[in-house]
């Protein structure tokens, strides 16, 4: 058994501004990388130039990732670094922002990488990496992945390095005027995590452990998240339980849904966590052995399945256009991917997988 965490995590109000002496040690110049707009709309990019500016260190803004960032993107922002010869990277907003951030880490320190040789296997280091999160789902401040968008490939793909941020800022203020759609779903993407961690084949002790922590501090926000009114604590809770779910999927990654949930993504535009949790009443009724499955409504505060099942309607509703070919080809596509067929704990059938597509989206 192992576990190894080396991100340090600081979460609270004000968090960026309280630490402001800790952005001294990373360097003398800093790539900001972040969305068009959201970091601008919260306050996190204001609250870090001021920082930045307080300690004296200069900064280039780059601020054109995308949703689902592309290998095009990492490669434009990585050469914006070196020509600016940045010491570290502070990467602003949600998963994509962050998981860009982890790419061009890699790109600026080993120069003679390409779009066509990034996802080398060679095993390599990036520059330092501050991750300021500013939704609660992903958990990337606290991962090793970085997930892009090939379009070589037409596929997102993980980059294959272990690229853990130095330093996680978590204000759960940043988080207080996001939208309930992206709230509910960033949450769905912090649930699956867990739940994918838990039912996994490289589940621990201590994975397990922090499991049973994760989903009690997610259950604080259901209420807030079925009435579409959350307060300063659930948003905290949630910016919890994310992070801690980073810290189990580190260890045992994901599984069927992410995977499966990657072609609605690419091909149909469905944001990740939605994508996840549109599957995921049908990803459960798959497993055979039920204990760790009605653990999960246990911890949660559900009385049953069934309110379980009535809870991810809400937060797992998507419409999505598709015909039974496609899902078969999405399926065939997916039977590829032997990672995430290896996690999960059982033999699972081409049929089988199928059917969570069609009985979900059909």
């Amino acid at each position: 058994m192992k576990f190894f965490m080396p991100t340090e995590v600081l979460i609270g109000k004000n968090i960026v501004k309280e630490n402001s002496e800790r952005f001294k040690a990373f360097g003398k110049k800093a790539l900001i990388v972040t969305g068009k707009s959201s970091s601008k709309k919260n306050g996190s990019l204001d609250n870090i130039i001021e920082v930045l500016t307080f300690n004296k260190i200069d900064y280039i803004i780059f601020d054109e990732v995308e949703e689902n960032p592309s290998v095009e993107t990492v490669c434009i922002a990585s050469e914006l670094g070196k020509k600016e010869n940045v010491d570290f990277i502070i990467g602003v907003g949600g998963g994509s922002p962050i998981d860009a951030s982890k790419a061009i880490s890699i790109m600026i320190k080993n120069r003679e990488l390409t779009k066509d040789t990034i996802f080398t296997e060679e095993k390599l280091d990036g520059i330092p990496l501050i991750a300021v999160p500013t939704t609660c789902g992903t958990g990337t401040e606290t991962t090793q992945y970085s997930i892009l968008t090939d379009n070589k490939e037409k596929i997102k793909r993980n980059l294959g390095q272990e690229v853990f941020p130095k330093l996680s800022l978590l204000d759960p203020l940043y988080t207080m005027n996001m939208p309930l759609e992206t709230t509910r779903n960033t949450a769905m993407d912090a649930l699956s995590h867990i739940i994918e961690g838990y039912l996994n084949t490289n589940s621990t002790i201590i994975t397990d452990g922090i499991v049973k922590i994760a989903l009690e501090e997610f259950s604080k926000a259901i209420d807030g998240l079925i009435k579409g009114n959350l307060s300063f604590e659930d948003r905290e809770s949630l910016a919890i339980a994310s992070n801690l779910a980073g810290i189990i999927i580190a260890h045992t990654g994901t599984s069927l849904p992410h995977g499966l949930g990657y072609a609605l993504t690419y091909n149909k535009g469905v944001p990740h966590g939605l994508a996840n949790g549109c599957l995921y009443i049908e990803y459960l009724k798959v497993f055979k052995n039920r204990e760790k499955v009605d653990n999960i409504y246990k911890l949660l505060g559900f009385r049953n399945e069934n309110e379980l099942e009535d809870f991810l309607r809400i937060i797992g509703k998507a419409e999505v256009n598709v015909i039974e070919g496609e899902l078969k080809s999405y399926t065939k596509e997916f039977l590829k991917n032997k990672s995430k067929l290896k996690n999960h704990p059982e033999d699972i059938t081409e049929e089988e997988i199928y059917l969570i597509y069609k009985n979900s989206l059909l």
